[in-house]
């Protein structure tokens, strides 16, 4: 049951501090740069990142679309994301959630049915580790190592 206890937590986070939302039906073409927290319902056609905010949160319902690169310290998200996403602080990718471009995070949980079709890049300190994840194809060292073991 820990799972349990962290999955309500990280729920409780995507509904907390909502100051704007984009409703479905709506477009916007051009960046995003808010704080505190924003749901999208609707399109944003643009980049979408999170002003200075330490806790800012980014929450993308199974309605919502992104075509453009996210920045943002908690991202939770249930739609639809073509370009990279990067989270200094946590990423959920619910059931719906689609990505196509690189996911950077700190702390993450997939559930089952979210789809990642790029590199997952794990965040330790300064650093960045990557994980080869969906239709990314192997760098040169990946396959070399692999046909020596």
């Amino acid at each position: 049951m820990m799972f349990a206890s962290d999955n309500k937590k990280l729920k409780e986070i995507s509904t907390t501090n909502v100051s704007t939302i984009i409703g479905e039906g709506t477009v916007i073409e051009g960046d995003v740069i808010f704080s505190g927290g924003l749901h999208i319902d609707g399109k944003v056609v643009g980049n979408v990142s999170a002003s200075s905010e330490e806790m800012a949160t980014l929450t993308l319902s199974k309605m919502g679309t992104i075509h453009g690169n996210v920045n943002v310290p908690i991202v939770v998200i249930d739609g639809e994301v073509k370009g990279d996403v990067a989270a200094t602080d946590r990423v959920q990718l619910l059931e719906n959630s689609r990505i196509t471009g690189n996911v950077a995070y700190n702390l993450i949980e997939m559930s089952v049915g979210a789809e990642v079709n790029g590199q997952l890049l794990k965040s330790v300190g300064e650093t960045v580790k990557s994980r080869n994840v969906g239709k990314t194809k192997p760098t040169e060292s990946e396959l070399t190592a692999a046909s020596t073991d």
